[in-house]
């Protein structure tokens, strides 16, 4: 289980079993409501555990457009038709598209609701009682975004597939570019503070600090 940034929150990590994408679950513990980050395509199980927790989702936070981080949004919605879908502005075409978030080149087309809230660089969420700052992150997708945190210490940032432990996302698919991702790296993680928590699209937590000194495709300002 990936351990939360701090022990005052609720924090549930499901990996999905195809492309052990990362969805996360963010509850304040006096709250019933929450925010479900990057569902995953194993939808189902994230249900259940919301139904477990009688956690009701206010939002679903998009990091990007690909199918592996949208493929659970129409059932949640479906479920709980309140929950807002927020993406950034530049992805948001990737969620009515099968063949934009390149579901249909699988051969398992997903699509989702659009989006309820295009994001845009310096803008706030606030929802749940969470409260993140957005950041403009192109290099995997044209318009992913990350969402930095601050009411926790430390810090962490949603950075869905922009920076993993000892990796970077990939660039090769339609719209991506290695020097954009390696520019959001640098410009909108790596400023933050070293003790900021990373919690990816797949894979374990890092921090800052930890990639800025070793990860080995992007390091810090040379």
């Amino acid at each position: 289980m990936t351990p939360p940034p701090s022990s005052k929150i609720r924090w549930w990590t499901r990996v999905d079993n195809e492309f052990s994408e990362n969805c996360y679950v963010l509850a304040w513990p006096e709250l019933q409501q929450c925010i479900v980050v990057d569902p995953g395509l194993q939808v189902l199980e994230i249900v259940a555990l919301l139904r477990a927790e009688s956690l009701e989702p206010a939002m679903i936070l998009n990091t990007h457009g690909h199918a592996d981080h949208i493929g659970g949004n129409s059932v949640i919605r479906d479920t709980w038709p309140s929950a807002e879908i927020a993406i950034g502005q530049g992805d948001a075409c990737m969620l009515v598209s099968a063949e934009l978030n390149l579901s249909a080149g699988f051969g398992l087309p997903v699509t989702s609701p659009p989006a309820d809230r295009q994001l845009r660089h310096g803008d706030v969420v606030r929802v749940a009682g969470w409260e993140f700052e957005v950041r403009d992150a192109p290099g995997h997708s044209p318009g992913h975004v990350v969402y930095v945190c601050r009411q926790t210490t430390p810090h962490f940032v949603l950075a869905g597939d922009v920076l993993f432990q000892a990796g970077v996302g990939r660039t090769d698919f339609p719209g991506g570019s290695f020097d954009q991702l390696k520019e959001s790296i640098r410009s909108q993680l790596y400023t933050l503070p070293d003790d900021t928590a990373v919690y990816s699209g797949h894979g374990a937590p890092t921090t800052i600090g930890h990639e800025r000194r070793t990860n080995p495709f992007v390091r810090g300002a040379e």
